[in-house]
């Protein structure tokens, strides 16, 4: 894990919204109508997931509402993303892995309102050893320990929930960080002016086949599967320290 001082988070997905004559909205609409039906949905469900997520912060919710149903391509989303080792955690039943995945990442939403403490006091609040602890769990390297691994990590995700709700409670600045952080999560993502085309060689991981097309909407990842758009890669953030 990284540092806890000096962090800034960049929501790539953050929206600067600037007023237009009409003629230029107008034209602005045509545009995205032109957009294909199938991008006009991968857009549609990249704000689902942002309008979930920011409700309460529950990634597992707004995961299972727009990601991939392919149990298949879970897996490899949750060894990419997770940054587990797939060879060494062949064995482990799929659930299990993306269910470890989705707390991890539930973990890091949870905290990113806490990011960037205005002083060494704020973070010596914010990040305690204990919730230091929490963020820098490794995963195991053997398959034998992983089950206990991602039940530990859902007793961290209570933990951490119930630690940002009571840091939320005590102090004003913490709830102003927690509304402001979930207001931008809820920015709508606009199709751009020009017409958006698929692409193929996703790099991440072996989600897809070299062949296999994909959008790519802001930092989103988006394919189509069966009859729905659906969510495949989401790198949204940038940090710099």
């Amino acid at each position: 894990m990284v540092p806890y001082s000096n962090k800034k988070l960049i929501l790539g997905f953050l929206v600067v919204f600037v007023c237009a004559p009409p003629a230029a909205f107008s034209q602005k609409s045509s545009a995205r109508a032109r957009q294909r039906k199938e991008v006009v949905e991968a857009y549609r469900v990249c704000n689902r997931f942002q309008e979930l997520l920011a409700e309460n912060l529950d990634f597992d919710r707004a995961f299972e509402a727009t990601f991939t149903k392919s149990a298949s391509r879970r897996r490899e989303i949750a060894i990419t993303e997770g940054e587990f080792d797939g060879d060494s955690l062949a064995g482990v039943d799929t659930a299990i892995l993306v269910d470890a995945f989705k707390s991890r990442m539930q973990l890091w939403f949870l905290m990113m309102p806490l990011f960037s403490p205005d002083s060494t006091e704020e973070e010596r609040t914010f990040f305690s050893p204990k919730i230091k602890a929490i963020l820098d769990r490794k995963a195991p390297d053997t398959a034998s320990e992983f089950a206990a691994y991602a039940l530990q990590l859902k007793r961290d995700v209570a933990e951490i929930r119930a630690h940002l709700d009571q840091l939320g409670q005590r102090f004003p600045n913490v709830a102003a960080r927690i509304r402001d952080f979930k207001r931008d999560l809820a920015k709508r993502i606009e199709p751009p002016t020009h017409p958006v085309k698929p692409l193929t060689a996703y790099s991440r991981g072996q989600v897809l086949g070299l062949k296999e097309e994909y959008y790519r909407i802001e930092d989103y990842a988006v394919i189509r599967e069966g009859r729905e758009m659906r969510i495949i890669g989401i790198r949204f953030f940038a940090r710099l320290f």
